[in-house]
């Protein structure tokens, strides 16, 4: 039982990885306070999402003034 949740989790993660890819090839940089709410998973989804494609270097995060940007690489 613990695994199939944990393949889900998995699962989802990845897909909502998919979904910030799209969304900054299509739109550009955007914030990361922005991409949480144009994404339709729930924030600790998309900031983990964040997460996978930052450590599979397919994005970027830079400071910024007041909020962190994310760029494709």
């Amino acid at each position: 039982m613990a695994t199939a949740a944990y393949s889900s989790c998995i699962d989802q993660i990845g897909e909502t990885a998919g979904a910030v890819w799209r969304l900054l090839d299509e739109r550009g940089p955007l914030s990361l306070s922005k991409l949480a709410r144009e994404i339709d998973e729930p924030r600790d989804v998309v900031m983990q999402a964040v997460g996978w494609l930052a450590r599979e270097n397919k994005i970027r995060i830079e400071e910024e003034a007041r909020s962190r940007v994310v760029y494709l690489c």
